[in-house]
């Protein structure tokens, strides 16, 4: 590993992307209305939840570090992998506190849907 050849450019867009993926994918114009529903019918806090935007904006930063690392090394696989172990562990995670297999899928997806804009950002930028 190089940290010197690392893209980072494509990991700070990689990471912003998939943050902005998010918005998009949890909005009730897309899966939030079935995501709720299937997470204990879940209500939109009275505030944006900030610390939970910010967990999740640091823990996409470090899976965007992690495809960039392996994007110096020709290790593709290997982000992949990491992308791939990430969703199932959210998903054993989602089964555990019951949520139901529509809101696992959503859930598990935007992990793979957030990989593949980080991955697309280091071949493309």
């Amino acid at each position: 590993m190089n940290i010197e050849l690392m893209n980072w450019t494509a990991v700070v867009v990689g990471t912003i992307a998939a943050f902005g993926l998010g918005m998009i994918w949890f909005s009730p114009k897309m899966f939030g209305k079935s995501w709720a529903e299937g997470s204990h019918n879940i209500q939109p806090p009275a505030s944006p939840p900030f610390t939970a935007m910010i967990i999740q904006f640091v823990g996409l930063a470090i899976l965007a570090l992690v495809v960039g690392i392996t994007a110096t090394g020709e290790a593709l696989f290997t982000a992949i992998g990491a992308i791939m172990a990430v969703a199932l562990i959210v998903a054993g995670m989602d089964l555990f506190g019951q949520k139901s297999g529509k809101a696992t899928v959503i859930d598990a997806g935007y992990i793979v849907a957030s990989g593949a804009l980080m991955i697309l950002a280091q071949g493309v930028l």
